[in-house]
């Protein structure tokens, strides 16, 4: 166990006791100096960090961030119209939508946020629609295989995701005809990137991309930053990354003829470390060659362990200096449901309470009712104070836009 959740485990049971579970804390102090890390790794130059809201959607969780100067980065319009729920201004918000219609891309020009287009069809429709009234922002594809997970890598030839750095020529005779204002060039390679130096490659191929756009007023480099799952993990070296993003910044603006601002769009670098999925071990079940710790929660509320194969620790709170033994730990799920296998933790008993960290992101916004299960309520841990920020769902959830037209 952690010298930090040694610290936290405490206050875990406790929130174990009064809000019940499944359920999912967040950290929020935490998520805090995330954001002061990243700002203070990145000095010298106009930075503007804009948080990837689709890893933790909770509405206090973006005004949490807003209040410490953050801004948004979405990929819907519901995320946009909740960031300006939550308070943020429109142009504090960069709208980066993959495949949507021009009617959402519509209603995002009408709220006024930042708007990011990633292909020359949407591109050409924009231009016939909005000409040189509307600025926009271009995503790039820089031919890049990075990222922890071939489902999160996002820079490659082959995927869906910006526009290929190879197709620029097009791009501009699609700007010229129809004399649209780029004001932006944003580029995003995947996500849990550990090495500085794909970084730092894309980071080349975005700055080489942009001398061709002489109205520029910010790069968006994307984010991705790893984050460590395991105890022998290392995650990205923001300050490293940092201090050699801005020296190279620093020139192309001086060769450029004028200071711009640097913008990055972290999510899970934010709030996954913040973030523990509690719950409680409805059953031990010995086969022939397994033990299987049976929770009261599945891959219904945190789907990356089978989404991803993602990797997460798994401690057994109610018994930290117990025995090791190994076990396979699995959710209530009619389907197969793993969250880890093979993995050496304090003996479990029947009600003990376990927890999965590294929660915090993609975690409840990746959650669903399946098995028609409710999703779990959410605590916010600020200041010494524990705050229920999402209430359990009950039935009437389930049944809340079903038409019930059968008797």
């Amino acid at each position: 166990m952690t010298e930090q959740l040694k610290l936290m485990r405490e206050t875990l049971l406790e929130c174990a006791a009064e809000f019940g579970t499944p359920l999912y804390v967040y950290d929020g102090n935490k998520i805090l100096d995330q954001y002061k890390r990243l700002t203070s790794a990145f000095k010298g130059i106009k930075f503007r960090v804009h948080y990837a809201c689709k890893a933790n959607t909770n509405i206090n969780i973006l005004r949490l961030l807003k209040k410490a100067g953050c801004e948004l980065d979405t990929v819907s319009i519901q995320e946009v119209q909740l960031g300006i729920r939550a308070g943020f201004k429109p142009k504090e918000i960069m709208f980066t939508p993959s495949g949507v219609s021009i009617e959402e891309i519509n209603e995002a020009v009408k709220i006024g946020v930042n708007i990011n287009v990633d292909s020359i069809s949407m591109l050409e429709q924009f231009g016939n629609m909005y000409g040189n009234k509307v600025p926009l922002c271009i995503r790039i594809n820089p031919h890049i295989v990075a990222g922890g997970n071939s489902k999160i890598q996002t820079g490659h030839i082959d995927s869906k995701f910006g526009i290929s750095i190879q197709q620029m020529p097009h791009v501009q005779r699609v700007l010229n005809l129809h004399d649209i204002k780029v004001n932006g060039l944003h580029m995003h390679n995947g996500s849990d990137i550990q090495d500085v130096e794909s970084f730092l490659k894309g980071f080349d191929i975005l700055l080489h991309t942009a001398a061709a756009f002489k109205d520029l007023q910010y790069i968006d480099f994307g984010s991705g930053y790893k984050v460590a799952y395991k105890e022998t993990d290392h995650g990205t070296d923001v300050e490293d990354l940092g201090e050699k993003v801005v020296k190279k910044f620093k020139a192309f603006c001086k060769e450029y003829g004028r200071e711009l601002e640097l913008w990055t769009e972290p999510g899970k670098f934010l709030v996954s470390d913040s973030g523990y999925l509690l719950a409680k071990v409805n059953v031990v079940k010995t086969t022939v060659s397994t033990v299987f710790a049976g929770l009261d929660t599945g891959l219904n509320h945190f789907i990356r362990p089978m989404m991803y194969n993602g990797y997460h620790r798994i401690e057994n709170l109610s018994n930290p200096n117990g025995k090791k033994r190994i076990y396979n730990v699995v959710g209530n799920i009619c389907e197969t449901d793993t969250f880890g296998t093979d993995r050496k933790i304090s003996e479990i008993t029947e009600g003990d309470i376990l927890v999965l960290l590294n929660a915090g992101a993609y975690g409840y916004s990746m959650s669903s009712n399946y098995n028609s299960r409710y999703r779990p309520a959410e605590v916010l841990l600020l200041d010494g104070k524990k705050m229920l920020i999402r209430k359990r769902e009950e039935m009437e959830d389930l049944l809340r836009n079903q038409v019930e037209i059968i008797e």
